[in-house]
């Protein structure tokens, strides 16, 4: 069985041209859970899968990372077929701030009769959580305000920060058997985001060489983490990730 990691967008809340930061686990070639849904990357998810996303895990709920959701509750609740269907995987404490920002609306539909979440079926998750017989696992950040945002780990694949400060201590837990580690980082780090000095003074080198580097401003800020010698994603990327260790409903 063959795993990868397909990049729907990289950059920032303003780099719009990089697309928002976003990625799909693959299994096989077939989207698997989806991290995130901006709205530039939900276009990009869509042209490559020509259809919505069927799983969802939400690190947090700033708008370039959840602003799809509207397009995905009317692709949804419009299908018999999906509605009540598309696993949302929600880390417990920032289910309340994912209602007030996508689904405290008077009226989902004018017409009513429609409650937002009717379209999803919310999985509130803890430090772990089951997909599709698979146990993945939930680590909180650091990005704004403690407990708001969260990252994910595939364990032996895949680990995805998030939007985050460098958190060499969180790593040393959930990214301690060879995982490529998707890091927030730009070229110059701010007291929610992660600078490449940042990473360069708290991380080890083995680490670091895990590291790829994604939400950064601008193809010349890539370029500029390029040439110090940094793995930087690009929009479109697929990239193979080693079989997961992590737990299965088999075993």
């Amino acid at each position: 069985m063959a795993w990868s990691l397909r990049l729907q967008g990289v950059g920032n809340a303003s780099a719009v041209q990089l697309g928002s930061s976003m990625a799909t686990i693959e299994r096989d070639g077939a989207s698997w859970l989806t991290i995130d849904c901006g709205n530039e990357g939900l276009s990009h998810y869509l042209t490559q899968y020509g259809q919505m996303p069927h799983a969802l895990f939400i690190t947090h709920t700033h708008l370039d990372h959840v602003g799809g959701f509207e397009r995905m509750f009317v692709s949804s609740y419009f299908d018999d077929a999906r509605r009540g269907k598309v696993r949302v995987y929600v880390p417990a404490a920032i289910v309340p701030l994912l209602h007030q920002r996508v689904g405290d609306y008077p009226n989902a539909l004018a017409e009513g009769g429609a409650n937002f979440w009717d379209a999803f079926q919310v999985i509130p998750v803890g430090a772990s959580f089951w997909h599709e017989g698979v146990r993945l696992e939930v680590f909180a950040t650091r990005h704004h305000w403690p407990e708001t945002s969260f990252g994910l780990r595939l364990r032996g694949s895949v680990v995805w920060t998030g939007d985050t400060r460098p958190i060499p201590e969180q790593l040393a837990r959930h990214a301690n058997a060879g995982e490529l580690v998707a890091h927030d980082c730009a070229l110059h780090g701010n007291p929610s985001h992660s600078g490449i000095e940042d990473l360069e003074r708290e991380y080890p080198a083995e680490l670091l060489s895990r590291c790829m580097l994604y939400h950064y401003a601008s193809r010349e800020e890539g370029e500029e983490l390029a040439a110090r010698g940094h793995r930087v994603a690009k929009a479109g990327d697929v990239i193979a990730l080693a079989e997961p260790t992590a737990p299965t409903a088999q075993a």
